[in-house]
């Protein structure tokens, strides 16, 4: 999968990187957020194994924005892991869909 292309494209729409200082993304993990409503964000977490780069798309409420990477959510209102090339290609399509 094209990791890169999917980080310069966070990059590109305001994302930011946060440290990932806690355990609940695991370590290693690369994590974008966005505030898209107050103290819900939208997150791109970028896990890398030696074998497979895995993506997890996810909603979810935070007490607030320092929170990403040291703790749990509050609630978790989508996620969407992305492995492959077709799951990608739902998530794009979901993404289309619903800026209509």
């Amino acid at each position: 999968m094209k990791g890169q292309k999917i980080v310069k494209a966070l990059k590109h729409k305001n994302f930011i990187r946060v440290n990932n200082e806690g355990s609940w993304f695991g370590e290693g993990a690369t994590i974008y957020a966005k505030e898209i409503k107050e103290n819900i964000f939208l997150l791109f977490v970028i896990l890398k194994d030696i074998h497979i780069e895995n993506i997890q798309a996810l909603i979810a409420h935070f007490d607030c924005f320092s929170s990403i990477g040291t703790k749990e959510p509050e609630q978790i209102m989508f996620y969407l892991s992305i492995k492959d090339k077709e799951d990608l290609h739902y998530f794009e399509k979901y993404l289309k869909i619903s800026d209509n």
